[in-house]
């Protein structure tokens, strides 16, 4: 990955966008992984893809964005100009309007079940928007909307090397009843990353909604891993009613949730945060999964 500075953001916009060179950047607190964010005066971002793998997302988020947000009834990222690559950053990148709010925590939301409808009625508008010409799931959004089944090998590998931890029998079982069934209706947007990271609250509510990199078309159940990964047991239950999906949906989301948790969970060093989310996310699933 190329390290992402200050300094080299700041000879990037004043390079090409010099009519901003008076403005302050700074990085965000939670900058993210894929791609690294940065402020850009009061009203701007600099979003720029920490490696080649994330790249296409900036031209896809240019086309697709203004489609998409007066569609919308909650704040989305809208662009407002495209950097181009340079020997010292070899990729494109944007700039985007800034949104106020907060990284979504348990701390933060006013009340799970109100959280838990709001982050459903932005879904399911995301849904409705006509997606006969979108981007079909793969390679370019890590197959989300596609088939789980492409990451059936590296599960498998994580449930076996978790097994002195967790009981591996119980997990296949999970997982095997993800890999069932596959989506037969038509193809609908799906934001491909519904995470904490990717959510803002303001005075309690959901409040907008950023990084969309890993949009595409296809099936909806990967964004549904909030119900495990976020959610208590109440707002799980009421979130899954509002969306409204059968079963089998139901079962591959839990699918994806257990592929997030697992990988997080074994490939990042025991007792980090990002471990000990994962963990808490398999227990979840795991208890829930008893209750059925």
């Amino acid at each position: 990955m190329i390290e992402i500075t200050v300094e080299r953001v700041r000879r990037l916009v004043h390079s090409q966008f010099p009519q901003w060179k008076h403005l302050s950047i700074q990085p965000v607190e939670k900058s993210g992984h894929d791609n690294r964010t940065f402020r850009l005066g009061d009203e701007m971002t600099v979003r720029l893809p920490s490696h080649e793998r994330y790249a296409s997302a900036v031209e896809k988020e240019l086309t697709w964005l203004p489609v998409f947000k007066p569609l919308l009834s909650l704040p989305i990222p809208a662009p407002i100009a495209k950097g181009e690559p340079t020997e010292e950053y070899p990729f494109p990148w944007s700039i985007n309007s800034w949104i106020d709010g907060d990284t979504v925590t348990h701390d933060n939301i006013g009340d799970p079940n109100e959280f838990a409808e709001d982050l459903a009625g932005f879904l399911k508008e995301l849904e409705a928007i006509d997606a006969s010409n979108g981007i079909p799931a793969g390679i370019q959004n890590f197959h989300r909307g596609g088939s789980l089944a492409v990451y059936d090998e590296n599960t498998r590998a994580v449930i076996e090397a978790v097994a002195g931890q967790y009981d591996s029998k119980l997990l296949t079982e999970i997982w095997e009843l993800s890999l069932a069934t596959s989506y037969q209706s038509a193809p609908v947007w799906l934001h491909g990353d519904v995470a904490v990271g990717n959510l803002l609250v303001r005075d309690g509510r959901l409040c907008g909604v950023i990084d969309f990199g890993t949009m595409g078309v296809g099936d909806p159940s990967s964004d549904l891993v909030m119900a495990w990964n976020f959610f208590d047991d109440d707002s799980r239950r009421l979130f899954l009613k509002l969306m409204d999906f059968d079963e089998a949906t139901v079962d591959r989301a839990r699918g994806w949730a257990l592929w997030k948790a697992l990988i997080t969970y074994a490939w990042n060093e025991k007792g980090s945060e990002l471990s000990t989310w994962g963990r808490n996310a398999i227990d979840t699933i795991i208890r829930d999964y008893r209750r059925l």
